[in-house]
């Protein structure tokens, strides 16, 4: 059963009113005449609606229960996948989860948050967001691959970092860290790629790397919408600015070079149409994978130094110059 968002009212209103005229039955000649006007107007308000989607309706769309997770991706592309488990040092997080696979014929490893779909999936996998155990894993992974000499992709959703107690005793922000300062040392290709939410930390622990991609309905920021609104206004009705102030969506990060690619979706998103959603994404890995399939050790680690030296722009001003 589909769920709608609030900013999809016009579409529900629309294809319950055809429903209703389905299930009524008759070959009468206006029935079948008002359904093909119902089915018309349909598609036309489904083009203009998700047209002109706003920064935090696009959020929304990333945040959605049905959205395909890693495990959806792994199912319908990869093939053998073993998960490998814990971190050596405290136990097994089930927010992260990877382990090796093959893709397009090739060993790979895959690492990458999982939500879950029911509310007892979502409890168990702490709703994505990692603890430090979670983090130490997907590092421990990552250099298993390196030792193997295999691509590493990642999948990003998740809404952060787990803030509880227990991770910053066990050491959540030394966890982060040392992920990000690997990553941006490992010899082999990395290809991120964000599937629903990108959020702060607890998503650039798992994309510092050589391509970052991005669905087009995903969102990656330093911030969710709610939190900026709260921090900046004190304000909960604030979160739409907020979302917008803070050029989170694919299209604003491809043009600020924090990404790399944008993956389009079907129409309405990636859970409307979920195999769609996958074959665009497999052919983007395959692209990018291919792309960086010949380059040495060495060149990985100068090409993505620079690339995340790119990244940001400094204005100075100087006071009384005009």
């Amino acid at each position: 059963m589909r769920e709608y968002l609030e900013f999809e009212k016009p579409i529900r209103e629309i294809e319950e009113r055809l429903q209703k005229l389905i299930s009524t039955g008759g070959s009468r000649a206006s029935v079948q005449e008002e359904t093909k006007k119902l089915k018309a107007r349909l598609a036309r308000t489904e083009v203009e609606l998700y047209r002109k989607l706003t920064a935090w309706q696009r959020a929304q769309l990333a945040r959605h229960p049905q959205r395909p997770g890693v495990l959806d991706y792994l199912d319908a592309m990869c093939r053998d996948f073993i998960e490998l488990h814990g971190d050596r040092v405290f136990g097994d997080d089930q927010a992260v989860l990877g382990g090796f696979a093959r893709f397009n014929g090739r060993s790979v490893m895959i690492i990458g948050h999982q939500k879950g779909k029911t509310l007892k999936e979502r409890m168990q996998r702490n709703f994505g967001m990692p603890n430090p155990e979670g983090y130490r894993k997907a590092l421990r992974l990552m250099k298993l691959a390196e030792k193997f000499s295999r691509p590493i992709i990642t999948f990003i959703d998740t809404p952060g970092a787990y803030p509880g107690i227990g991770a910053e005793e066990r050491g959540q922000a030394g966890a982060i860290a040392r992920n990000l300062s690997v990553m941006s040392r490992l010899k082999v290709p990395i290809v991120s790629v964000v599937i629903g939410e990108g959020g702060s930390g607890g998503a650039l622990a798992l994309s510092v790397a050589d391509r970052v991609l991005m669905l087009e309905h995903s969102i990656y920021s330093v911030i969710s919408p709610e939190g900026c609104a709260a921090i900046l206004w004190d304000d909960p009705s604030k979160t739409p600015d907020a979302a917008e102030a803070l050029k989170m969506t694919a299209k604003d990060l491809l043009g600020l070079g924090v990404i790399d690619d944008v993956i389009p979706e079907p129409l309405g998103g990636a859970h409307r149409d979920p195999q769609t959603a996958v074959d665009r994404v497999a052919k983007s890995l395959t692209s990018h994978l291919a792309q960086l399939a010949d380059s040495s050790g060495e060149e990985l680690l100068a090409r993505r130094a620079q690339k995340y030296r790119k990244i940001g722009t400094v204005v100075e001003s100087v006071a009384g110059r005009k």
